[in-house]
């Protein structure tokens, strides 16, 4: 084959297709084939000898830049002036499982050895490096510090002692924590995603340089930071994550909103499990891996209202307009760490809304078929459920309105519309604010089943909203 490429995958309709992993190996093959080191590195050595399936993969190796841009003539450098360029895969190669920063490409990094990171995130100049025992001492942790030559039936090369890490359940920080912390302050955030993901525990060094550094946090790009957190949050483990942030003083620092949920005590009759801080990390315990980012930070922000609207009446523990006020709150969290304006929209209509299945029985038809009709709705129905499980345990009203949505069609929740605003027009009605509420009416009592016809709608309207002279 061209360039020594190895197709070795199954057939699907006549068509063998070439794997990333084996893209990846055919990138390392043909750097050794014009005289390079290469192996691969980082995260999806550690996945592999887990057991896991990775989700992308990285290439280490001596050649430069230029060097492997010349013998991938479709490379892209973006990262080149920090040795990383990207080689794409061939076109019938599948995406991967999980979407990744780069998800159809390979990153390619030369060997080096990092001066000062000023910056907090990119080291101010780089030297490259023929010694790959050299190149890992920079990388963020030993778990992440293996390399492995797939050419040799995939033999590892572990320099900083990451095999023995892996087997202990230990993240450790390659060489002087401090010093890895602060070339990068989003490490700290990954040492708690990856512990909480594997299950693993922090070194008590690393932990101790966490601790201490915590406050720098803040020199790490918004966009990062709610990237990692969303990471913990959709990964499968988000209450060991957010435990971990929390001991470590981080929480304090990217989501104080969230930090003052500690000790807000809840009124015991519904809620036993305890405060507003227990109970969302009840919640969090609940999140399905690989859940949609929205209703991953609905569920982490659907009672931050409660800390500061918190009060002690004659008959019991109040939160009187909490749900407003977590709302705006939510929306100004999602604004500090940029999420999209779809995004926002859904995490605050979740916010919004968790609490008006406590009314569902005693809706109008056409309430309940509004409320049903949200965006998204089975992310409003899975929190709803969380929460319900995370308190008082009933779910009567969850099943309720899972049972009406399941028997209720498309047609029934939002029906064509049996008036527009040009019958309004032709019945002598002058466009303006007052068309909204007509329409709106006439809308209720269809959803409401009082309505079946233009006809009747037309009736409707005469009669309800007559034409004032």
């Amino acid at each position: 084959m061209p360039g020594g490429v190895v197709l070795q995958t199954g057939v699907q309709s006549g068509i063998i297709k070439l794997s990333m992993q084996q893209h990846a190996t055919n990138i390392v093959r043909q750097l050794r084939s014009r005289g390079f080191q290469a192996y691969f590195a980082g995260g999806c050595v550690r996945d592999t000898l887990l057991g896991l399936e990775p989700i992308d993969y990285d290439v280490a190796t001596d050649a430069t830049p230029p060097e492997v841009m010349r013998i991938f003539p479709e490379t892209y450098a973006v990262g080149a002036q920090f040795g990383v360029v990207l080689v794409p895969a061939p076109a019938d190669v599948p995406q991967p499982r999980t979407s990744s920063e780069h998800p159809n490409y390979v990153e390619v990094a030369t060997f080096r050895n990092d001066g000062a990171y000023s910056d907090g995130r990119h080291p101010d100049q780089v030297r490259y490096s023929t010694d790959p025992k050299e190149d890992v001492q920079r990388r963020d942790f030993t778990i992440n510090g293996l390399l492995m030559d797939p050419l040799e039936s995939n033999r590892v090369l572990d320099f900083v002692g990451g095999r023995g890490d892996l087997k202990a359940g230990v993240i450790r920080a390659i060489g002087d924590p401090e010093l890895r912390f602060q070339e990068d302050k989003l490490r700290m955030l990954r040492a708690v995603r990856f512990a909480a993901r594997f299950h693993y525990v922090i070194e008590p060094g690393t932990f101790a340089a966490m601790l201490r550094l915590a406050p720098l946090i803040h020199q790490v790009s918004k966009e990062r930071v709610r990237d990692e957190l969303t990471k913990m949050l959709t990964e499968g483990s988000a209450r060991q994550a957010f435990e971990l942030l929390d001991a470590t003083g981080l929480l304090k620092q990217v989501l104080p909103e969230v930090d003052r949920m500690h000790g807000v005590e809840q009124p015991p009759q519904y809620h036993p499990e305890g405060d507003v801080w227990v109970h969302t990390l009840l919640l969090l315990e609940k999140l399905p891996p690989k859940c949609s980012r929205t209703l991953a930070w609905g569920t982490l922000l659907h009672d931050v209202g409660k800390p500061p609207t918190f009060r002690i009446a004659p008959d019991r523990i109040r939160f009187d307009g909490h749900v407003e006020v977590g709302t705006r709150m939510a929306e100004e969290i999602c604004r500090r760490l940029h999420f999209s304006n779809d995004d926002t929209k859904q995490i605050a209509a979740l916010v919004a809304n968790h609490m008006r299945f406590a009314d569902a029985q005693r809706m109008k038809e056409s309430t309940l078929k509004r409320f049903m009709r949200l965006p998204k709705f089975e992310e409003h129905l899975a929190l709803h459920r969380m929460d319900c499980l995370s308190s008082y345990g009933d779910l009567s009203l969850y099943d309720f309105v899972r049972e009406r949505l399941e028997h209720s069609s498309a047609e029934e929740i939002r029906p064509a519309p049996l008036l527009t605003g040009e019958d309004l027009i032709h019945l002598g009605y002058k466009p303006g604010p007052e068309f909204r509420s007509i329409l709106s009416a006439v809308e209720d009592a269809q959803l409401d089943g009082t309505l079946r016809s233009r006809e009747e709608a037309l009736d409707f309207v005469g009669r309800e909203f007559p034409i004032a002279g």
